[in-house]
């Protein structure tokens, strides 16, 4: 998966919208970068603004972003209910996907180091992007706010990781830092007592609550980590809620929040109805919670994308109080641009008509790809359908197991069916280049090179995840429900067709490659796999055969 970014300043103006939009005009000027949310607070006097993106993208945006704000906003006149320091206040990074804690936290410094030098504001880092632990939380950083800072920032121990030692008048200063994805999720309960909903809030949050024993305050920790909650009443829907921060879903993800107030609200008498997400929430935080409540059904995990965020819906009753639209509410498929799957959301007629018509793509790679993942997926059926039958419960997991891995070799392969059509549209787009020149010549030949290339390795990989399918597809051909061994049969001769198909695109799109030592090599790897293949249909076919004949 590509590296996503998540990039939530904070912008020391909330009532005057032509400043604001100056600034979010500055993010939405960065290509690549999805400006998701703008949240202006006229109290607060402050903006916070959510976009995301590459993380190269996300850094110059947020650069750009923080420079207008120092040109617009006058920290000397700035009044507001909310603590700060500067024009941009805190400018936290979030990894969301294919990007790590420690990666993100590197990105943070980089983005620090830039906006101290060029544009000389002096930055704090924070949270993971602060070696020193010391001053590492963000309260304390910004502890004085911008009127007491002109006396902080000379302190020693209070020197800024960049830029100058001075607080700059009008800026002000800034913090920017790498912190885990925030969710704001509130739980539904059948009463409209804020007491009741505050009992339950701090049977449940970290910080927990304070008692008396004797004449001490003791506090007495709630039981979830990483979770900050109150009770509260809303007016609208006529309930009270648990408002929960879930601030590291790595430590608590959403489904074990949910639950766990579900337990502590059944031990004061009071009932979770459902539940509703503030904002937006990552893809796999979703995908994690379906798989959740499926196994505590002890059903299988191995179902489609689509199915487990259906049952995470469901099951936390997200849609309650209203629609919850995936597309709108997952922040990856607010990414999705929709060209990269262009035939695998084609309805089947209308797949079979394209490849039909006078257009050369799709072409017999895109086929091969997509044969390849109904030989999967008929592996995964039968996995699934194993880990359903009477009288196997005790089974349940094992054929989930399989039933994951045949879901993960299907998705690959019907991504490979776009990737295929686009590799061959790639070589297109070179060979039309222009060739008057003898420089324009050696850059059109680079281009055919890099596009052919590309054209030889989509149909490879094709190659190599159909037959590493076909493992799912043995054991249930062995072990799997005995009525659907057939299905796993068919399975097995879609996945040879893939497998010889993409052999073949791999040999014609070869011949117009130059470096011969490669192309020796990865046709000797194709051969293999072939090889391995039909030797592994046979197999199974065999196995097919002998159970059907004593059925």
């Amino acid at each position: 998966m590509s590296p996503i970014l998540e990039c939530v300043p904070n912008f020391s103006e909330g009532k005057d919208p032509g400043i604001i939009k100056q600034i979010t005009d500055q993010i939405e000027s960065v290509g690549g970068v999805r400006l998701l949310n703008v949240d202006p607070g006229k109290a607060t006097n402050r903006t916070v603004v959510t976009f995301v993106g590459p993380p190269e993208a996300v850094i110059e945006a947020a650069f750009l972003a923080i420079r207008k704000a120092g040109e617009l906003i006058d920290m000397r006149g700035h009044k507001g209910e909310h603590p700060r320091m500067g024009a941009t206040d805190v400018c936290p990074l979030i990894p969301i996907a294919g990007i790590t804690m420690e990666e993100t936290a590197d990105w943070a410094r980089r983005l620090a180091a830039r906006v101290g030098e060029e544009l000389q504001i002096p930055v704090y880092l924070y949270e993971a992007a602060q070696p020193d632990k010391r001053r590492s939380n963000l309260s304390v950083i910004r502890a004085g706010e911008y009127e007491g800072f002109f006396k902080k920032i000379v302190l020693p121990e209070w020197k800024p990781d960049y830029g100058p030692s001075e607080f700059d008048v009008r800026r002000g200063g800034t913090v920017i830092g790498a912190r885990d994805f925030l969710v704001a999720y509130n739980v539904n309960l059948n009463t409209t007592s804020t007491r009741r909903a505050n009992a339950i809030a701090f049977d449940v949050r970290e910080a927990g609550r304070v008692i008396k024993q004797g004449s001490t305050d003791v506090q007495v920790p709630g039981t979830l980590k990483a979770v900050k909650a109150i009770g509260w009443y809303i007016e609208e829907y006529g309930i009270a809620q648990i408002s929960m921060n879930l601030t590291n879903i790595r430590v608590t993800p959403v489904h074990v929040a949910f639950d766990e107030v579900c337990r502590a609200a059944g031990e004061r008498g009071i009932r979770v109805t459902g539940s509703e997400l503030v904002g937006l929430i990552p893809l796999q935080a979703m995908l994690d919670a379906g798989r959740y409540f499926l196994e505590k059904q002890q059903r299988s995990t191995g179902v489609s994308e689509k199915e487990l965020i259906r049952i995470a819906i469901l099951s936390m009753g997200l849609d309650e109080l209203g629609p919850f639209k995936p597309e709108e509410r997952i922040i990856e498929y607010q990414l999705r641009e929709g060209a990269g799957d262009r035939l695998v959301k084609m309805k089947l007629n209308d797949f079979a008509d394209e490849t039909a018509s006078e257009s050369p793509a799709p072409g017999g790679g895109s086929i091969a790809a997509y044969v390849g993942a109904l030989g999967a997926a008929l592996g995964t059926m039968v996995a699934n359908l194993s880990a359903h039958k009477k009288g196997w419960d005790e089974r349940w997991a094992e054929f989930s197991d399989w039933a994951e891995k045949g879901q993960r070799h299907k998705d690959e392969l019907l991504r490979l069916v776009d990737a295929d059509t686009a590799a061959f549209n790639g070589i297109m787009a070179a060979f039309a280049l222009p060739k008057g020149s003898e420089a324009e010549k050696k850059l059109r030949s680079a281009a055919i090179q890099r596009a052919t290339r590309m054209a030889i390795e989509v149909p490879f990989r094709v190659m190599g995840v159909a037959e590493s399918s076909l493992a799912v597809i043995k054991a249930m051909a062995v072990e799997g429900n005995p009525n659907s061994v057939s299905d796993a049969g068919v399975g097995a001769l879609c996945v040879r067709a893939a497998v010889l198909g993409a052999f073949l695109n791999v040999r014609i799109n070869a011949t117009g490659y130059m470096d011969k030592e490669y192309v020796g090599d990865i046709l000797g790897r194709g051969a293999a796999i072939v090889e391995k293949t039909i030797a592994a249909e046979k197999e199974i076919l065999a196995i097919v055969e002998e159970k059907i004949a004593t059925q």
